[in-house]
């Protein structure tokens, strides 16, 4: 992790999640996070958004995460994304060098700064990693679907733990 830049962004999906898949069957999903900086407008009493100062961020996940983004995700949702930021140069069909910033993914969340979410177990991957519903979404957890919060301490201990998984939760 020597020389790695880690980055958090907030902010909002320019697009739904692409879901793909490499030839060895490993899932990852691309996205890209609009984050614009706001500042307070003492003169009109208000928020405003700083229609210059909009980043554009790329974004790979992989794995059962990237599942599960392109399951949970949509265009517009808010959006935190922490994870490894990347510089790749390369030439366009022109002939032009670009450079790009891209964020390699190790955890993205939906925010509930302005919308609700419901958190369950996915089924597959490791512990801990689930999928948010959110955003006027229809999903309904049935009566005794083993939803971890809605069991008691004791109904959890009986199965094994927190109904998470074995695994610590850092």
């Amino acid at each position: 992790m020597s020389g790695e830049t880690v980055i958090t962004v907030c902010g909002h999906l320019v697009e739904d999640p692409e879901l793909r898949f490499t030839p060895a069957g490993a899932a990852v999903a691309k996205f890209r996070v609009a984050s614009t900086p706001r500042r307070f407008n003492r003169d009109a009493n208000a928020w405003e958004d700083d229609k210059d100062g909009s980043l554009f961020l790329s974004c790979s996940v992989w794995r059962q995460q990237a599942e599960n983004a392109a399951e949970t995700l949509s265009k517009g949702m808010r959006v935190m994304v922490q994870g490894r930021l990347k510089q790749r140069s390369y030439e366009d069909r022109e002939g032009v060098k670009r450079t790009v910033f891209e964020v390699d993914v190790e955890e993205v969340a939906v925010s509930l700064k302005n919308a609700t979410a419901k958190v369950e177990k996915s089924s597959g991957g490791s512990g801990g990693q689930g999928k948010a519903q959110g955003w006027g979404g229809q999903r309904q957890q049935p009566a005794g679907s083993g939803d971890p919060w809605t069991q008691s301490s004791q109904q959890a201990g009986q199965q094994g733990g927190s109904g998470w998984s074995d695994e610590p939760p850092f």
